[in-house]
């Protein structure tokens, strides 16, 4: 995210004289009689997001787990009108929710998906507190904000199914509840069933420490666990009769620190071990290594990934062990649409950015002085970062979708700027009014730019006409994961 003054525009008055003139194009000055509905309408869902929100970010249940949370989303979509089909994908958590308009005119119009995660990470349950405190010993938490991210896009498919019981246009709305998107896959998976095949333009978003609307795309990642088999023996009286998996394990991380000098720059190579041994007097029969492989281009990461196979193999010769290779999960990077996010852009400076209260800013305080440097001052949250592209080295299982439909993305200031995800202070202000303002927000940019695609389809045409370049005519699609099933147990 931006911090400086440069970067950041505050509503509109900071905006370049032709940024300032698309928006008012765009939006009549924000004061059309869409707009006034839609955030009426907002308003209106605000206190039962918020409560469908605090209920996922207590279950804080991890990927293929959220039983109790993905029926939380799809009770809210029930009740509001939607038919939901659950277990879609081979996948019992995903699901589907549809809202079909019934238009007095004819024609079947366009169809809007917004996607919807609610998936936890292990080890960072916190309460919140602006300081450490979980609420479950080594339990989980909504460090990348799931809760929030679920709780938002359905509030919004919500929000845009009572616009439209008051306008009388032809359009679907799907709400995708995609779980597992931390190391799981799961929107791949759904991509792959072509649970996609009919939607025109799919929204999503994500909690940050900022807002931003900017064209950005992300790396490509492919993991694998490495199980290597040895023998046991006695590790002082018998060594002689043992192959240590262990050491096939180390051999392969040796080898693969060695090949770090090798690789592209843009590449990212990291690994856990999920498995050393049971006990020093005895030579591991069995050992893994959980790793992660990333680049900006999905080629690179399928060759780069099978540099790490070959150094597996050349580990298990070494130490005459066995190695067995499991691929995890594998996304494609972002495409990103600058059609599409020079629309959400516009949205995000009309509404404005987020502002505290005297006790949120305390927190806020409170929070970063627990922070190492903090890159992003507080008050930054009450701006809009600059439209400019983007370039993250995370991975998501966005990217899959994004290469088969017009996919937009932005993130809210649902956490206190400064703050990393996939911390316990992402748990904690996602917790409480500080991540619940992220989410109202988020909420209102949903369905604005909802609205206006379905008000203008001539921009849902240039948005699949930049789609179309930008992917190539002899792209075809294949997931890096290939055709193995969801693996339903990985955080068991």
């Amino acid at each position: 995210m931006n911090s400086g003054g440069e970067d950041i525009v505050k509503g509109r008055t900071a905006l370049p004289v032709l940024v300032l003139w698309v928006c008012a194009v765009a939006h009549a000055a924000g004061d059309t009689a869409d707009t006034r509905l839609l955030d009426e309408l907002a308003a209106d869902q605000a206190k039962s997001s918020i409560a469908v929100a605090d209920k996922i970010w207590q279950l804080a249940e991890l990927g293929y787990l959220e039983t109790e949370s993905s029926a939380t989303l799809q009770r809210y979509l029930g009740d509001a009108g939607f038919k939901v089909v659950a277990g879609v994908a081979d996948i019992p958590t995903a699901f589907v929710a549809t809202y079909k308009s019934a238009p007095k005119s004819a024609g079947t119009g366009p169809t809007i998906g917004i996607l919807a995660e609610f998936d936890a990470l292990p080890g960072l349950s916190q309460q919140a507190l602006p300081y450490r405190a979980p609420q479950v010993t080594g339990g989980a938490g909504h460090a990348c904000g799931h809760h929030l991210f679920g709780a938002a896009s359905a509030s919004a498919g919500i929000v845009l199914a009572r616009w439209l019981e008051e306008n009388s246009v032809p359009v679907t709305i799907k709400v995708f509840g995609t779980p597992a998107e931390e190391g799981g896959s799961g929107k791949v998976y759904m991509a792959r069933a072509g649970l996609f095949a009919d939607v025109d333009v799919v929204l999503h978003w994500h909690p940050a420490s900022g807002n931003s609307a900017s064209p950005s795309t992300t790396t490509a990642n492919k993991s694998g666990r490495f199980t290597f088999s040895g023998r046991a023996a006695h590790a002082a009286s018998a060594p002689d009769q043992g192959r240590s998996a262990l050491d096939g394990v180390e051999a392969m991380n040796f080898m693969v620190n060695m090949m770090r000098e090798h690789v592209p720059q843009t590449s990212r190579i990291h690994y856990v071990i999920t498995d050393g041994g049971d006990a020093p007097n005895i030579v591991p029969e069995q050992a893994q290594v959980y790793y992660y492989v990333r680049h900006p281009k999905a080629d690179v990461v399928e060759e780069l990934f099978e540099r790490v196979v070959v150094a597996a193999r050349a580990a298990a010769m070494g130490t005459e062990t066995e190695v067995d290779v499991e691929v995890m999960h594998g996304n494609y990077p972002v495409l990103p649409n600058h059609t599409l996010a020079k629309l959400v852009y516009d949205n995000m400076v009309d509404i404005g950015g987020i502002t505290y209260t005297a006790a949120e800013n305390e927190f806020a305080q409170q929070i970063r002085q627990t922070l190492i440097q903090p890159m992003a001052p507080l008050g930054s949250q009450e701006h809009i970062g600059r439209f400019q592209f983007r370039q993250s080295m995370g991975s998501t299982d966005v990217g899959d979708v994004s290469w088969q439909v017009p996919t937009v993305g932005f993130s809210t200031a649902t956490w206190v700027p400064g703050t990393p995800a996939h911390s316990w202070q992402a748990v904690a202000a996602g917790g409480m009014s500080i991540g619940h303002k992220g989410l109202h927000m988020a909420t209102r940019v949903l369905a604005r730019t909802a609205v206006d695609l379905i008000r203008r389809p001539d921009l849902i045409q240039a948005a699949h006409e930049e789609f179309e370049r930008a992917r190539g005519a002899d792209f075809q699609y294949a997931a890096l994961l290939g055709d193995r099933d969801p693996p339903l147990d990985y955080r068991k």
